[in-house]
């Protein structure tokens, strides 16, 4: 019975994990994207920088953009993937 908790938090973790990351990449997408004053597309953008921002600002203070480019993004979601391994381990 213990061993179907743990698979199914396990799962749970994954899911969660994932669902962070394609949070980090909707918002870097949106981002290549003009967006018009009061559109819906402001509100999305607005809705997932309150949500994503503060996780890739942590990436930015090391990481400062180069040639224009961002690339806090990739480093968080590198450690996303580590964090998500490393707690799976713990789990199972």
């Amino acid at each position: 019975m213990d061993l179907i908790n743990a698979y199914s938090l396990a799962r749970l973790v994954q899911t969660l994990f994932n669902f962070y990351s394609f949070l980090v990449l909707a918002y870097c997408l949106l981002s290549w994207f003009p967006m018009r004053s009061g559109g819906l597309m402001e509100d999305i953008g607005a809705v997932l920088e309150s949500i994503v921002g503060p996780y890739l600002n942590i990436f930015r203070r090391f990481m400062p953009p180069m040639g224009g480019i961002d690339w806090s993004p990739v480093l968080a979601i590198l450690v996303l993937n580590l964090l998500e391994n490393l707690i799976l381990r713990l789990l199972l």
